[in-house]
């Protein structure tokens, strides 16, 4: 039957039928999310089943554009021990969505982290810090860990990375069980809006795709190509280290890196080297392009090479002169949206 004359047999007003519409897209919205919280569930049976757990996923990087130019309680602490050994993240409520339960008295983290053990995996990066509760540690805040009692607990989840921002259905998963915990703990629970959080990771992730730029500068060797044995001797001879799988190398400024080579074959002749810099990751402090383009320069005056940009034309000092310019901008750009580049809030947000 058309839908019109079904509106028509049953004389339902517009009021009434906008009713109908709404009562079944919150009837489709429930069983959507009860279907997600029935997938987390088992997929977290399955791989405690198989003894393995993990509180955060690691993320795939989203790549940006390059400027071219540019029974027993000890066996109940140690299945704790394991639940608590998550990557450390310490909150920062500029990239983090924070909840706060309050207790009426303090309460032992061995009892938050039986809770917090069977959580699902989140994709984003998510933490829980408590509040202790002793005169000599007040107002000291911790990852939580089991020995310890805590007045206060805050849980946290990252609001954007690389990956893009987080989603209405995470975010609801996320407070679903925040509220689960609050329930099973009796504490007072403060949560920020929804729509308020997802409006930030919005915001965030704007941010951070305008200043996610990976700078590089080109290397040719195109009279001399170069051996890889000439190569390893020259770069480790300027203090380069070969990377974990030895086809790259990165240069480093007391322990913090600060720009890497690509991949390379080491059964092949080298008539290009590229420089590559995560300008969000390191501190404007180090000047690390200034020290990339010396070394850069460096190389090719010592191997009779040349510096080019991504279409293979020499690097000049007008067009250095405008990535400087938009360096600028970029490092402008992330200490408006409150993030400092090469902070722990950004090794966060760009990973």
């Amino acid at each position: 039957m058309p839908i019109n004359e079904f509106i028509t047999k049953v004389d339902l007003s517009d009021l009434q039928l906008a009713l109908v519409v709404i009562g079944i897209f919150l009837l489709l919205l429930v069983v959507i999310v009860n279907f997600r919280h029935a997938h987390a569930r088992r997929k977290m049976s399955e791989t405690s089943s198989a003894g393995e757990y993990e509180a955060n996923l690691g993320a795939p990087q989203r790549q940006e554009p390059s400027l071219g130019e540019s029974d027993s309680a000890m066996s109940s602490l140690g299945a704790l021990d394991l639940a608590s050994k998550r990557i450390k993240m310490i909150i920062d409520p500029r990239i983090d969505c924070v909840v706060t339960l309050r207790f009426t008295e303090p309460i032992q983290a061995t009892e938050i982290l039986t809770e917090i053990a069977t959580w699902p995996q989140f994709r984003f990066q998510w933490a829980a810090e408590g509040l202790k509760a002793n005169w000599i540690d007040n107002e000291t805040w911790e990852q939580a860990q089991a020995g310890s009692a805590y007045s206060e607990l805050q849980l946290a989840i990252q609001l954007a990375n690389r990956q893009g921002p987080i989603e209405v259905f995470e975010l609801s998963d996320f407070f679903t069980h925040c509220q689960n915990l609050a329930e099973a703990l009796g504490a007072q629970i403060d949560m920020p809006g929804v729509n308020a959080m997802l409006d930030s990771a919005k915001e965030l992730d704007a941010i951070a795709a305008q200043t996610d730029i990976q700078l590089s500068i080109n290397i040719l060797f195109d009279s001399t190509p170069l051996s890889w044995d000439d190569l390893v001797t020259l770069l480790q001879a300027r203090g380069f280290r070969r990377s974990a799988n030895g086809r790259a190398f990165e240069f480093f400024s007391q322990q913090q890196l600060l720009f890497f080579s690509s991949e390379l074959n080491p059964t092949e002749t080298v008539s290009q080297l590229t420089f590559l810099l995560e300008l969000p990751l390191v501190p404007v402090t180090e000047r690390p392009f200034e020290k990339m383009l010396a070394e850069g320069a460096a190389i090719a005056e010592t191997k009779q090479g040349r510096l080019v940009d991504d279409n293979g034309i020499n690097l000049t000092a007008m067009a250095v002169n405008s990535i400087h310019h938009h360096i600028d901008g970029l490092y402008a750009e992330l200490e408006r949206g409150g993030i400092v580049a090469g902070s722990a809030t950004a090794q966060r947000l760009f990973s």
